[in-house]
């Protein structure tokens, strides 16, 4: 079995690309900062930098709501690889493949914990009303939260 779970922050925001062809498919790779459980007296915490992609409709998400300091769960599955570089020196790689993705924080809770004016600049602009979105779901205004029963 090859499954991974992670919760992290966004080190950057996604690089977005698109294959080229007949059917050009999205690709995003990102990187979270994953928390490690302990850490040694001392030392400050300390994080693993994990690299992630994600194809199609995933990447597209990605690349309309994620952005650098964003909190996200994700799941997936651990793919190695390897490449020889212009040196001539065989690379290894290793990547998560993103299978699913979910935000894991309220948007107050995000502004809470990052200092003032961190990431929140470089958030996307949402529609201020509700819309359809192309894939046949509503898009909800970020000031409606309050009159939600339940958060986000």
């Amino acid at each position: 079995m090859n499954k991974v779970i992670l919760v992290g922050r966004l080190t950057r925001d996604p690089d977005i690309r698109y294959s080229s062809g007949e059917t050009q498919t999205a690709v995003a790779r990102y990187t979270l900062a994953v928390d490690r459980r302990f850490k040694r007296q001392g030392d400050d915490q300390t994080a693993d930098f994990i690299s992630c992609v994600v194809f199609g409709k995933g990447a597209e998400f990605a690349e309309n709501y994620l952005h650098q300091g964003i909190k996200i769960g994700v799941t997936g599955r651990i793919q190695t690889g390897s490449y020889t570089n212009k040196e001539g020196q065989k690379v290894y790689t290793t990547d998560v493949v993103v299978e699913e993705q979910e935000f894991v924080e309220s948007k107050a809770a995000a502004q809470a914990a990052m200092p003032s004016g961190g990431y929140q600049q470089a958030a996307p602009a949402r529609p201020e009303t509700a819309q359809a979105a192309g894939d046949g779901f509503m898009n909800i205004p970020d000031a409606i939260e309050e009159e939600l029963p339940f958060k986000c």
